[in-house]
């Protein structure tokens, strides 16, 4: 169902502010880099939305695992280069200044091993003085499992209604996203099931930190999720 979804991606997240996450997120990198270049990566990139501020300071590419997620990208951001592939085993043969993973798609590797995966690829694609940044999804004290949540976008000839519970199994959070969608068309049902790792602030600090990155931390960060912020030595 998030192919199917991926159309109505960027109506659901409508209220979003890109453009000021993207000020405040450039702000931030300007402040660490230490590389000389602007190529910027943006993993788990979805609808290429913060690459349509991102690129006006940087050069941009994207990456993310669904195709649908990239056509809706590529429309919006023509020229750009953008890559299908999984976060946690990618190799694009060249190394950026700066690569982020935004919105919390970091909870998407569920595991622990695969998360460290996930951060060693993004770090292989550093060069020396460039930056990682990645927003956390929840951690097993912030996820709150019985919680019921609700989404609404009233447009003359589109309507969506997305409700959701939030579960929780071990260290894995999830839930399902129920949708009624109403066009001139009709009115549909999707269900869209979605599973995320819990991982702990210390446990992405760590995995950072083994890889030779000097970490910060901004507890507000872009969405008021965290922000941990990774500078490659200059050295290597």
């Amino acid at each position: 169902m998030y192919a199917e979804l991926a159309r109505y991606y960027d109506k659901i997240y409508s209220l979003k502010d890109y453009a000021d996450e993207a000020g405040r997120l450039t702000a931030i990198i300007r402040g660490y880099l230490r590389s000389e270049g602007r190529r910027l990566l943006d993993v788990a990139c979805g609808t290429g939305r913060h690459l349509e501020y991102l690129r006006e300071q940087f050069d941009v590419e994207g990456l993310d695992i669904s195709p649908e997620m990239l056509e809706t990208a590529r429309q919006k951001n023509p020229g750009v280069p953008f890559h299908q592939g999984d976060m946690a085993d990618f190799d694009l043969g060249r190394s950026f200044d700066v690569v982020t993973c935004l919105f919390s798609s970091i909870g998407y590797v569920k595991t622990m091993e695969r998360l460290k995966k996930a951060l060693t690829c993004m770090v292989s694609h550093l060069v020396p003085g460039g930056v990682l940044v990645i927003e956390p999804w929840f951690t097993t004290g912030s996820w709150h499992p019985g919680t019921v949540h609700g989404l609404f976008i009233d447009e003359p000839e589109l309507k969506i209604a997305r409700v959701n519970t939030s579960f929780v199994d071990g260290r894995i959070s999830y839930f399902d996203l129920h949708y009624l969608i109403g066009t001139p068309q009709g009115t549909e049902h999707y269900v869209e099931h979605h599973e995320l790792g819990l991982f702990e602030r210390k446990e992405i600090q760590d995995i950072l930190t083994g890889l030779t990155l000097e970490v910060s931390y901004a507890e507000e960060g872009l969405t008021g999720r965290g922000l941990f912020v990774g500078l490659l030595s200059v050295d290597g």
